[in-house]
């Protein structure tokens, strides 16, 4: 089971500069009652590549 403790206080956010975002984010500034999440996953099985490695163009 995951408990999670809020403490709502003022916040001041300046600025916000984001470089990259992840396969799976969520950057959230504010209060929110819900989140809600999904996913779809449209790549037919045999295209899909399970391993812990990742093909690097060029190498090999």
């Amino acid at each position: 089971m995951f408990n999670l403790h809020v403490e709502n206080k003022q916040i001041f956010v300046g600025d916000v500069r984001i470089v990259g975002v992840a396969s799976s984010s969520v950057f959230l500034i504010g209060d929110t009652e819900v989140i809600s999440l999904s996913s779809m996953f449209d790549t037919p099985p045999e295209a899909v590549i399970i391993s812990p490695y990742i093909p690097v163009p060029g190498e090999g």
